[in-house]
């Protein structure tokens, strides 16, 4: 409702500067001002240095943007490829901005050295052969340069060895939460299809088929470090966008395929954690919201937790009014810590079948030792004669 108020208070207002704008017309109408709509000398001066202003303008903001958010970007890659993402990444913001510095001056330069005056000609010409060729030739040339590179750095990201020992891992999107399957000792995922989907099955996995028994379904995902992972991607409901910043990994979610992606982590959780720019980034983050719990706890309200570092999985889909909450927790562990880990989970088989076993006897209560009320009655019984 705050919403709708504000947009119908500007539209009122827009009208209300409109009305205001024809009243001025009408008061200038028996003036002597010149009303010819010709740009005279003074009008081109005017408009040759705000041309000059607007170039000031544009490169004093963008010194301020890398100043003030700068530090803001992602830092270190926790993937073996990331390095490769963030060179070809650097590469083009090098290209972008030194084209932007020539082009954007000699745009402003030429508008204000050209601008219009009543003794002056523009002279016309119809081509150029020679600008014409440098101007087609040289962005081609660097654009291939740019293509050919980013060839390179997707086939090597995307290649996936199948004889490769790799961890394979699925990753089931749904509004609006994230659950990972593994694929067990096997390394083969059990078929799957959303008509299967029932009760603790909530990923469709196909129960009969031999290389589902051994399948472990979880809601945190947990990877090793210096292994390569072998993500294979659904959608149950719309398009999701699987997205892993600093692992510098991204792959569509499509309802009714299979995708893929695969990349190597470098670092474990706790060494991410422990680099120098991530614990001045968790200071800073912290001292932020230390700042603003102050604020919370005088208004009576509860304060913020201290943020602590975790890699993330997000969806990178605008897939509903809860986009912004799909988010799953990513934990790199060491080889060992992941193998034990591993260890602790329960099949889906086996979560199925206790889902579907019967429930226990009225008279033994979940805790209960049944054997033991079965010894009393015994006891008492013996007493008794």
């Amino acid at each position: 409702m705050t919403s709708l108020l504000v947009i119908i208070v500007l539209v009122l207002l827009a009208v209300a500067v409109w009305q205001l704008t024809k009243i001025f017309d009408l008061t200038q109408v028996a003036s002597t001002s010149d009303n010819s709509q010709i740009a005279t000398d003074d009008d081109n001066n005017v408009q040759g240095y705000l041309m000059f202003g607007f170039l000031a303008f544009i490169y004093i903001f963008t010194i301020y943007g890398v100043y003030t958010w700068g530090p803001l970007v992602l830092h270190t890659p926790a993937s073996e490829h990331g390095a490769l993402i963030d060179n070809l990444m650097n590469i083009t913001w090098v290209l972008i901005f030194t084209v932007q510095a020539i082009t954007q001056v000699l745009l402003h330069y030429f508008a204000f050295k050209y601008r219009g005056n009543k003794d002056k000609r523009a002279l016309y010409f119809a081509d150029n052969n020679k600008l014409e060729a440098i101007w087609s030739v040289i962005p081609a040339v660097v654009l291939a340069g740019l293509i050919l590179y980013g060839l390179y750095a997707w086939t090597n990201i995307m290649f996936i060895d199948e004889d490769e020992d790799t961890v394979v891992v699925e990753l089931y999107a749904q509004q609006f939460k994230w659950t990972a399957r593994y694929a067990g000792a096997d390394n083969v995922l059990g078929k799957a299809n959303v008509r299967l989907i029932e009760g603790v099955n909530t990923l469709g996995v196909d129960l009969s088929d031999p290389y589902a028994q051994d399948d472990i379904v979880v809601s945190e995902l947990h990877i090793p470090k210096g292994k390569k992972i072998h993500f294979k991607m659904r959608s149950q409901d719309v398009l999701h966008s699987a997205y892993f910043p600093y692992f510098r990994a991204q792959m569509n979610c499509v309802p009714g395929m299979v995708t893929e992606f695969a990349f190597t982590p470098i670092y474990t959780t706790a060494e991410y954690q422990a680099l120098p720019f991530m614990i001045e980034k968790v200071a800073n983050i912290n001292a932020i919201r230390a700042k603003k719990s102050l604020e919370l706890v005088a208004k009576g309200e509860t304060g913020l937790d201290p943020y602590t570092f975790d890699y993330l999985l997000l969806c990178n889909k605008i897939c509903g009014a809860s986009h912004y909450n799909m988010q799953m927790k990513v934990v790199v562990d060491t080889p060992e810590d992941y193998k034990k880990w591993l260890s602790e989970k329960t099949t889906l088989v086996s979560e199925v079948k206790a889902s579907k076993a019967e429930p226990a006897a009225p008279d033994a209560a979940p805790g209960k030792d049944s054997t033991l009320t079965k010894d009393t009655a015994a006891v008492a019984k013996i007493a008794m004669k």
